[in-house]
């Protein structure tokens, strides 16, 4: 959730630090802070309470410099945004340490550090960590022993950077269920959150394990962990044309993504569709021997994932006919499951290191599964590399905290899973090439759908004064009009909510008045009928319809705005359905003035409970 970057160089590290956390800001933005060891062997810190531009403007006015630093842009857990709180914490001058994570028994820690004369200056987890490096390094004067000995005593997830004033070449870092990566330079290297941060400084990474520790030095890199591969055989060189933190002539990271899904889909459909066939190999070269066995699916993602995952199972009911359960991976990893033999587990996230997506499937492996799948858009995340098969979403990275070209990429992947397990359920080849013929046709679709993003902006005029908006679907549309409702409330902070518009009788119905808009997803489709005389219920109770539908089905008229769709077959609708409803979340938020890209209290990988 919060954002790492450390740099161990030979020249001033200020930079290359502030610089990162820039990039890293979707992950925290509450406070944001670097330690940096001078020339002359002294810890300097720099905290401020916001974002980086904040700290980058302290920094200006009493610069710090040093060739070696950590630094960390924070999402608040322990603790609410404030100086005292902001990271790096320090122990004694001697220790700083930077933190991604959650330290579950930081308060008995907390005692014993304090009964042993440690004076605590936060309210947070993260210091416990500073004091027990400080103790454990004097104890046994050795940097890297201690920070192994003190992080033995943690109980919960993390990703540490440590310095230490004794040691002043050395980083040492280490990850457990928190990502954590290393970049490679020359004559200088560096470790953060995510690649992304570095991007300026190297194309070269090595993604640490769970468990592992390393340390950085500018010219060495050592690991402490099982993977025995060298150096070389661990680094993965990402192509510096690709800069996800340029923005284009767009205004926003979110618009710039939204209009990108043209490109994102083609990509995840490129090499894995013909003009006939989903490729099965595209799913790992055992995928036919654990797909030969699939006999159910169960689905376990969070926030926008999980309701991809909703979506896919009206798919893999409908088209492969076996049964699909869905869950969030917030509850599914805490209770008893039953698994039904002959059933795979289908794990969604964007970043793959979403840590109750994680706690699943680790949990999972203990169960009867035929294995485990995940559709991410990082290769080489946790999710990736902990499930025996993977489809990346190739969506690029993605920036603004709301999921946009994420959600429509996991969609597209989640129709082609479905369409190469229905193959070993009876679908024939006439079958898979009318779906096939559909799916190759989501990239033109999209762009019409973009299209109206004009009239979607004047029609968001309508919400800005509102508190509360309700969004209805029915079948696989239902998923997507949660998903509307979701972007709504994330970035404009209006209250809203998904029904099925046929439970609007069973509690909805008493919250519509005219001050309240509904918004309607309504394709062309079996259940098109059934909506329309729910919408006929909001007009008869002064609701004001917004309807995104077929001009043909739907007419404007008052008390109901309608949003024209392009046709589309029934079967990739769902995807469709989803871009107008981000346009709309965007514009609103927009002519509400808030925070686009970084709404308020959240982050982009939710890395922690």
């Amino acid at each position: 959730m919060c954002g790492i970057v450390g740099a161990a160089t030979r020249r001033n590290v200020a930079g290359i630090l502030l610089e990162g956390l820039q990039r890293l800001e979707y992950r925290g933005y509450d406070s944001a802070g670097l330690s940096i060891i001078d020339a002359g062997g002294q810890i300097q810190r720099l905290r401020r309470v916001g974002k980086v531009k904040a700290l980058a403007s302290a920094w200006q006015a009493n610069p710090v410099d040093g060739q070696l630093g950590i630094s960390h842009t924070r999402w608040a857990t322990h603790g609410k945004p404030s100086e005292d709180n902001a990271h790096p914490h320090h122990s004694s001058d001697d220790v700083a340490v930077v933190h991604n994570g959650i330290i579950e028994n930081h308060e008995p820690l907390r005692i014993a550090l304090e009964s042993a004369g440690y004076v605590f200056s936060s309210d947070t987890d993260t210091e416990v960590i500073a004091h027990l490096v400080h103790q454990q390094v004097a104890s046994c004067d050795d940097f890297r022993l201690g920070v192994e000995k003190a992080l033995a005593r943690l109980k919960g997830a993390y990703a540490v950077a440590v310095i230490h004033s004794d040691y002043p070449s050395t980083i040492i870092a280490a990850r457990v269920g928190s990502p954590l990566v290393v970049g490679l330079g020359i004559g200088e290297n560096f470790v953060a959150s995510d690649p992304q941060a570095l991007r300026p400084v190297t194309d070269r990474f090595i993604f640490l394990d769970e468990g592992e520790m390393v340390e950085v030095q500018p010219d060495s890199i050592v690991f402490h962990g099982s993977n025995t591969a060298t150096v070389a055989q661990r680094t993965v060189q990402i192509d510096t044309r690709i800069d996800a933190t340029d923005k284009g002539n767009h205004r926003h990271y979110m618009t710039k993504e939204i209009f990108e899904q043209p490109e994102t889909v083609a990509a995840t459909l490129e090499g894995r569709v013909t003009a006939k066939h989903v490729l099965e190999s595209a799913f790992g070269e055992n995928a036919g021997a654990v797909f030969g066995q699939t006999q159910a699916i169960q689905i376990v993602a969070c926030g926008s994932s999980y309701y991809t995952g909703l979506v896919a199972r009206y798919w893999f009911e409908e088209i492969a006919g076996i049964p699909c359960s869905v869950e969030v991976a917030s509850e599914f990893r805490y209770r008893q499951v039953a698994v039904t033999p002959g059933t795979l587990l289908v794990t969604i996230s964007q970043s793959g290191e979403t840590a109750d997506t994680l706690a699943a499937l680790r949990n999972a492996t203990h169960s009867n599964y035929v294995g485990s799948l995940c559709l991410c858009n990082v290769a080489d995340s946790s999710l990736v590399r902990e499930s025996d098969l993977s489809l990346l979403i190739h969506a690029g990275p993605e920036i603004c905290v709301a999921s946009t070209k994420a959600f429509t990429a996991q969609l597209t992947d989640l129709l082609m899973l479905v369409i190469v397990i229905a193959k070993y359920h009876g679908l024939d080849d006439a079958a898979e090439q009318k779906l096939v013929t559909a799916l190759l046709s989501v990239p033109a679709q999209i762009h019409q759908a973009l299209a109206l993003d004009d009239v979607i902006k004047d029609v968001a005029r309508q919400f800005v004064d509102k508190h509360h908006a309700l969004f209805l679907g029915r079948g696989p549309h239902y998923p997507v009009a949660m998903e509307g409702a979701l972007k709504l409330k994330e970035i404009s902070y209006i209250h809203a909510e998904g029904y099925p518009s046929g439970e609007l009788k069973h509690g909805p119905l008493a919250l519509v008045d005219a001050s309240m808009p509904v918004v309607a997803v309504a394709p062309t489709d079996e259940l098109l009928d059934k909506l329309k005389s729910n919408l006929q219920e909001v007009k008869a109770r002064g609701g004001q319809l917004i309807v995104f539908g077929e001009s043909v089905r739907f007419t404007d008229e008052e008390g109901t705005t309608v949003i024209p769709m392009p046709h589309c077959d029934p079967v990739i609708a769902p995807i469709i359905y989803t871009i107008p409803m981000q346009l709309l979340a965007y514009h609103v938020a927009v002519a509400k003035g808030t925070d686009v890209d970084q709404p308020r209290n959240l982050a982009k990988s939710v890395t922690v409970e």
